[in-house]
């Protein structure tokens, strides 16, 4: 019997892929309050702007924004507080070291829910690209859209 593979995609950082160049992903767990939760499964989530550091051996995701949640109470959440991001102890000792060694940043790519119901990000190791390098991933992708279209 073969597994499904489920997710539901809650958002995506359209932008990362654009001015970083993805050198590895990583799946991390996110810790949340209540309202948070509803607000995500409402689909009130948005990346932009945000990324990922190591503080006193902890991850932490800076800079999201989760609306607050409409029938949440007064106890509502802050909507671009800083949220510890769950990975092995291990794992977050080697993205501190290569994001000090080589200069390289952690952005999140997607949030989304897993088969478990669970929300997930989807983490990146990246390189900023230069204006140059922008220009030319663009001229790849028209030239494998035109490919496409003649083979079609």
């Amino acid at each position: 019997m073969q597994k499904k593979s489920f997710s539901k995609n809650i958002t995506q950082n359209r932008k990362a892929r654009h001015d970083y160049a993805v050198l590895e992903e990583i799946e991390a767990g996110i810790e949340l309050l209540g309202t948070e939760v509803k607000s995500c499964r409402a689909g009130g989530m948005s990346l932009s702007d945000s990324y990922a550091r190591v503080i006193d051996g902890e991850l932490f995701l800076i800079g999201a924004n989760i609306a607050p949640y409409e029938q949440g109470n007064r106890n509502n959440h802050l909507p671009r507080r800083d949220r510890r991001l769950l990975l092995h102890k291990r794992q977050i000792v080697r993205l501190k070291r290569s994001t000090e060694a080589k200069g390289l940043t952690l952005i999140p790519l997607s949030v989304y829910f897993n088969e478990r119901g669970r929300i997930k990000v989807s983490l990146a190791l990246c390189r900023g690209k230069n204006v140059h390098d922008k220009r030319e991933s663009l001229k790849e992708r028209d030239d494998k859209k035109e490919m496409a279209r003649a083979l079609r």
